[in-house]
């Protein structure tokens, strides 16, 4: 079984708010490109994935006129996917929801929230996603009240051979200062920012261990937007978001894993895999980051999942097909994480 996640670059863009393609000449949201060079590339990288399962980060939007499962399932009818079938959670305000793209034939797929329904009083329990967590992250007797603006999708799956897993697909974000005035304030926002993030990943992990204690397989996937040594502000609180999730750190505690999560943590200086590659305008230049993880059970784990970066510099693979190399360079500014993993008992 093929298991992806993948963060499409203004994949709302695309669609009209009857959830029909964009194929036209109009620039999409990514700079330079157009609607129809964007979907193109799409199509050409979905088609090559041939996934079971994609865990899309930036998927279209839901709100009173539009539909993400709508808008994927056009998608996948026009290019041809067996994963036809669309699921989201929670929808959010920022036009890029969490969206599961599955194959029905072979994934039985249901949105299945865990946690209390808190309301604005929020619990320091590991609500629901869409709810509020309490929590005291900087040790000054009073608890924050934490958010996610893009809440975790939750799924019950089940294989048509009979393997049930759960699946957690997220997209944690740190806010760049956006309206600091100087240094200090941009400072200061940066930290609460940072801050907020790293308490979205104790909730996250809060979650993970729920469902270990359970005996529960999980895959925990999606863009963290963060990793060992990404963030200047990671010493103030010890462990990156990505080691808070994975249960780095903790002592004698069941850890989920993913082997180039695991590279990244050993290798604090030298190479290391990467997912994602933006472009920097004031020093003219690409920079490249990991960003992106499928992080497995220690059951799955032992299973010897194959883990792939579909990275078209890296990935030799990649490289040597022109139209998929230059297709995931055209589709996004983040490139697919595989994993083939044998589910059928």
């Amino acid at each position: 079984m093929r298991i992806a996640t993948y963060n499409v670059e203004w994949f709302n863009a695309l669609f009209d708010d009857e959830g029909a393609l964009l194929d036209d000449n109009e620039l999409s949201g990514r700079h330079g490109i157009s609607r129809d060079a964007q979907l193109t590339a799409l199509g050409t990288v979905f088609t090559a994935l041939d996934a079971d399962a994609i865990m899309i980060i930036e998927a279209p939007d839901t709100n009173k006129k539009r539909s993400t499962e709508t808008a994927l399932e056009n998608f996948a009818r026009a290019v041809g996917l067996r994963a036809r079938k669309a699921l989201i959670g929670f929808a959010n305000a920022t036009q890029q929801e969490i969206a599961l793209l599955y194959d029905p034939d072979v994934l039985t797929c249901r949105h299945d929230p865990k946690g209390e329904e808190t309301g604005k009083r929020g619990s320091p329990d590991a609500p629901r996603f869409d709810g509020v967590f309490r929590i005291d992250l900087d040790i000054d007797a009073t608890e924050d009240l934490v958010e996610f603006s893009k809440p975790p999708l939750e799924v019950a799956v089940e294989t048509r051979e009979g393997f049930r897993f759960r699946m957690i697909g997220a997209h944690l974000k740190s806010k760049a200062p956006h309206g600091a005035r100087s240094r200090d304030e941009a400072m200061r926002m940066g930290i609460s920012n940072r801050r907020k993030q790293q308490a979205q990943a104790v909730w996250l992990r809060r979650r993970v261990e729920e469902h270990l204690g359970q005996g529960e397989s999980l895959i925990l996937l999606g863009d963290l937007n963060d990793g060992p040594g990404l963030d200047e502000y990671e010493h103030l609180f010890g462990r990156s978001s990505v080691e808070v999730i994975m249960g780095e750190g903790k002592g004698d505690v069941p850890m989920l894993f993913d082997p180039h999560a695991k590279r990244a943590l050993t290798r604090r200086i030298g190479a290391m895999n990467t997912t994602a590659r933006f472009y920097i305008p004031q020093e003219k230049r690409y920079l490249q980051a990991l960003l992106d993880y499928i992080l497995v059970s220690p059951d799955l784990a032992a299973r010897s999942p194959v883990w792939r970066i579909w990275h078209p510099f890296d990935d030799p693979d990649c490289w040597k097909n022109a139209e998929l190399r230059d297709a995931l360079i055209t589709a996004s500014d983040h490139f697919p994480v595989v994993m083939d993993i044998d589910l059928t008992s």
